[in-house]
C-alpha cells in the first residue's frame, strides 16, 4: 500500500529514483531501514534487508521490514544466483573487508547492483592531507581514524578501476557534494576531486 512520502536522505532517494517498482530488492548494511522502508511502501518493491548490527535489525524488524543480521563479507555465498533485481549497498563497501569479493557477489545475486560510497579523492580530503599531515574528518567521513569503521577508503577512480577488473558494466555513475548538490559524472578527474560521495549502479557483461 502507498503512503506519503518520507523524506530520506539525498544519496538514499537517489538510490530509489533508480529502482523499479515491484522489484526485488536486497538492501546489504540496511541500517535503520530508512531506504528499505521507502521502497516498500512507495515502490511496492520486495525488499529483504541483511544488517550486521542488532540495533539496525531490531529497528527494522520494528517497522515490519523482512530484515536478517548478517555480514556482507561472510553471509552473501549463501544467496542464489540472480535472487533479485537490485542488490543496494549504500555508504558501506568501506567497511568491508573484501570489496572486491561483495562486489562481485552482488552482481552474483542481483541483476543490476547500486553502490555509494565516501570518496577519499575529494579535495577537502587531499587538501587536508596536504596541509595538516593527518587523516581527514570530513562530512563525509565524520570519525576520527581511531574509532570510524572504515577499512578500505577509496577513490571514485579506484572504485571504477575494480568495476573494469571485474569486467562490471556501469549502466550510470552519479557523484554528490557536500551541499547535497549531483550530477552524472562526465569526467572521472573532476568527479574525483569535486564529489564528496560516488554512487554507481552497475551489471554484468
Amino acid at each position: 500500500m502507498k503512503r506519503d512520502h518520507v523524506p530520506i536522505r539525498v544519496d538514499l532517494q537517489l538510490i530509489a529514483d533508480m529502482v523499479e517498482p515491484n522489484a526485488r530488492v536486497l538492501d546489504i548494511g540496511c541500517g535503520d531501514g530508512a531506504l528499505l522502508d521507502h521502497l516498500v511502501h512507495l515502490k511496492q518493491v520486495d525488499g529483504r534487508g541483511i544488517e550486521l548490527s542488532q540495533a539496525g535489525v531490531n529497528a527494522c524488524v520494528s517497522q515490519g521490514l523482512s530484515v536478517i543480521q548478517g555480514d556482507a563479507d561472510t553471509d552473501l555465498k549463501n544467496y542464489p544466483s540472480n535472487a533479485f533485481d537490485y542488490v543496494v549497498l549504500s555508504q558501506t563497501l568501506q567497511a568491508t573487508r573484501d570489496p572486491k569479493g561483495v562486489v562481485a557477489q552482488m552482481i552474483r545475486i542481483g541483476r543490476r547492483a547500486i553502490v555509494s560510497f565516501p570518496n577519499f579523492g575529494h579535495w577537502q580530503v587531499r587538501w587536508h592531507l596536504l596541509t595538516q599531515g593527518r587523516m581527514p574528518v570530513t562530512h563525509s567521513l565524520p570519525l576520527k581514524w581511531y574509532n570510524t569503521p572504515n577499512i578500505h577508503l577509496c577513490t571514485i577512480m579506484d572504485f571504477v578501476g575494480l568495476c573494469e577488473e571485474l569486467d562490471i558494466v556501469v549502466e550510470r555513475a552519479m557523484s554528490i557534494n557536500g551541499g547535497g548538490k549531483t550530477g552524472e559524472i562526465h569526467s572521472l578527474r573532476r568527479a574525483n576531486l569535486f564529489g564528496e560521495q560516488g554512487m554507481f549502479l552497475l551489471r554484468r557483461r
